[in-house]
């Protein structure tokens, strides 16, 4: 072979071989390159609560870690409405399922479609992540409140009946419809006043413009600096942070919530995408800061593969459908 047709040899060998290589990724399963390049850019995470409250506080946290085993930043939108469904409804609707919008998933979405009509389905409509952790729910009272202990609310309400209220983060949310449920145990009428989030529950307490509040553990801050008073916690337990407060359960209440929340996305997802979110989660939910926080709000770790989180979501969809029709909340 003379010199001269070396060169088109090694010209031909690399056409060939680039020829090739395009022939093989083109053979690849569109989810396997799709997963391959995810995330090549920033994600949203819909938080469909304001911002500053427990749940944003707890996910701002968890998305910061998270952020750095995905290499790209994780954005915090906060959408609230609609006691916590707002958010996630409209991402399924109107999100791409190709992971770059992600939300939180509340217990109310498992409620609200038994309460009134929606156009959109809880499990079907999601694609499941990753379960994260669940609430200490907490009722508080302003620091110059007459009530002492929640005895003395709920005899109050049993003396007046309808004239003593409560804020809740929303109609449909837990911290709703565990206090609706003490109050048919107690056999006592409360008014509930609906507000978007703990943040603006908390302003209202503060303010003067409500009695008193269901809610998770936003209201800590304010209990440590003597601006509430924390009259009991709705725990199988009494909390670590506040040992000398009772539960609903030993006061005879027979009330026990924590609802549990993850992370979805809108069905159709790339089970390649959907298993990169949730190992970059699952690792950052292991990290110290994270954990700290947690104990900072005084919740629970409550991880499920997304699997697991589905299978729940769909046993506890049924489930409730019942303690709504028992509290007569159920669409008509």
């Amino acid at each position: 072979m003379t010199p001269s047709h070396r060169p088109n040899l090694r010209r031909r060998a690399l056409v060939l071989a680039t020829t090739t290589a395009l022939a093989a990724s083109a053979l690849l399963p569109l989810g396997t390159a799709q997963a391959q390049a995810f995330p090549a850019k920033p994600i949203t995470l819909i938080v469909p609560w304001p911002a500053g409250g427990s749940t944003d506080r707890h996910l701002r946290t968890l998305a910061e870690i998270a952020s750095t085993h995905l290499g790209q930043n994780i954005v915090i939108e906060n959408k609230p409405g609609a006691g916590g469904t707002l958010g996630p409804a409209t991402m399924a609707a109107t999100a791409k399922p190709d992971g770059y919008t992600i939300a939180q998933f509340p217990l109310g979405m498992l409620r609200m479609p038994h309460m009134q009509k929606t156009n959109w389905d809880p499990i079907n409509d999601f694609s499941y992540i990753i379960g994260v952790s669940g609430y200490t729910f907490g009722f508080t009272v302003k620091a110059d409140s007459p009530y002492k202990t929640f005895n003395e609310y709920i005899e109050a309400a049993r003396q007046q009946p309808g004239a003593i209220n409560y804020g809740s983060t929303g109609t449909g949310s837990s911290p709703h419809l565990l206090l609706e449920e003490l109050a048919g145990n107690a056999k006592v009428q409360l008014n509930h006043i609906p507000y978007k989030g703990n943040a603006d529950l908390q302003a209202a307490l503060l303010g003067g413009h409500v009695m008193a509040q269901s809610d998770a553990t936003g209201w800590d801050k304010f209990v440590d600096a003597g601006q509430m008073r924390l009259l009991v916690t709705f725990g199988d337990e009494r909390t670590k942070r506040w040992p000398q407060v009772p539960t609903a359960k030993e006061l005879g209440y027979n009330v026990v919530s924590s609802s549990p929340y993850g992370l979805v996305g809108p069905k159709g997802m790339d089970p390649a995408v959907v298993k990169t979110l949730h190992d970059a989660f699952r690792k950052a939910m292991d990290n110290p800061k994270h954990l700290a926080v947690l104990e900072q709000l005084n919740q629970a770790m409550w991880y499920r593969h997304g699997t697991a989180y589905k299978q729940w979501a769909t046993d506890t969809f049924v489930k409730d459908k019942t303690l709504i029709e028992r509290l007569g909340l159920a669409a008509k």
